[in-house]
């Protein structure tokens, strides 16, 4: 009689840390976490911008502060898990998005599905102990994201990443609003910034993935309309960030002389890519300068407000 050879307590431990990584990874890639550390990061700027305009201390708002933080990245979470199980048929068929557990099936649709709304939901009962004008911008970004461009504009039409634009762009309103109504001239130009740096940013990834995005047929500008009427809009956005750093004179000369710096800095790039001859490598520089250029601003924006520089 043939007995059952018991696995080791090392290959036992072994198997457990493995299925831990695989699913660590597996929701590392549904929770899209570094798009969902980038719009973090303008949540928690406005928050602090907000209370160093109305001078305001940290500290008696630190239970206001968790409410805002936490309950702003369970809502963008949400969004961004209905994405996956909605875009679950284009992930199948792009390189970069194929691993992803909803594509492998390493988690369930329905699960899937069942988290988005839950993390929504969650969220949105959080902030809605912060102030009702956190909840509607929460509400607009989670809407605009969910519905107007995943489900809407993205296979459709090249304006999905004006549109989709919008739900990035009122991060640091949600933050700022926790603490301070949105009708000030900070917040508004927070949301300009992130408005704008989105369109050049998004389209260096849509030129580097083209060829993905033609065969799941969406509607990006480089599939429709080519990679030179993408270059020129690229350079009219990154044209448009100049003005706004002298809107933010109330940071300081230091600050408005940096941003100014790496704006123009950009625009040189985005003006080499008429000259260049690689053009995925011209928008790879691009899509790494835009990422360090929106990580550099917003932490510049906290830096240069710490009690210590003022």
């Amino acid at each position: 009689m043939n007995k059952e050879i018991a696995p080791s307590p090392q290959k036992a431990a072994l198997s457990n840390n493995q299925n831990t990584s695989s699913l660590l990874t597996d929701l590392r890639a549904l929770f899209k976490a570094p798009v969902l550390i980038a719009n973090v990061l303008p949540v928690f700027s406005g928050f602090w911008l907000a209370l160093y305009f109305t001078g305001t201390s940290f500290i008696e708002h630190w239970p206001l502060f968790l409410l805002t933080m936490i309950g702003s990245t369970l809502v963008m979470a949400g969004a961004l898990i209905i994405n996956n199980w909605y875009d679950v048929d284009i992930d199948t068929i792009m390189d970069r998005t194929k691993h992803r557990p909803t594509v492998t099936g390493n988690i369930s649709l329905k699960v899937v599905l069942a988290m988005g709304i839950s993390l929504s939901i969650i969220g949105f009962i959080f902030l809605l102990f912060t102030t009702f004008e956190a909840v509607i911008y929460a509400f607009i970004g989670w809407f605009v994201y969910v519905v107007l461009y995943t489900m809407w504009s993205k296979r459709k039409y090249t304006l999905n990443t004006v549109i989709g634009s919008v739900s990035g762009a009122v991060t640091p309103l949600i933050g700022w609003t926790a603490i301070e109504s949105g009708f000030h001239l900070v917040p508004i130009v927070l949301f300009l910034i992130l408005f704008i740096f989105q369109m050049p940013h998004t389209f260096a990834i849509a030129m580097k993935k083209h060829k993905e995005y033609e065969a799941a047929k969406v509607a990006m500008l480089p599939v429709v309309y080519g990679f030179e009427m993408t270059k020129r809009q690229m350079v009219i956005y990154i044209a448009c960030l100049l003005p706004l750093p002298f809107f933010l004179a109330s940071l300081g000369t230091v600050f408005m002389v940096i941003a100014t710096l790496i704006n123009l800095g950009w625009l040189a790039v985005s003006i080499s890519g008429f000259f260049t001859k690689d053009d995925m490598k011209w928008a790879q520089v691009n899509f790494l300068y835009s990422v360090n250029y929106i990580t550099i601003l917003f932490v510049m924006m906290v830096i240069v407000t710490l009690p210590i520089f003022n």
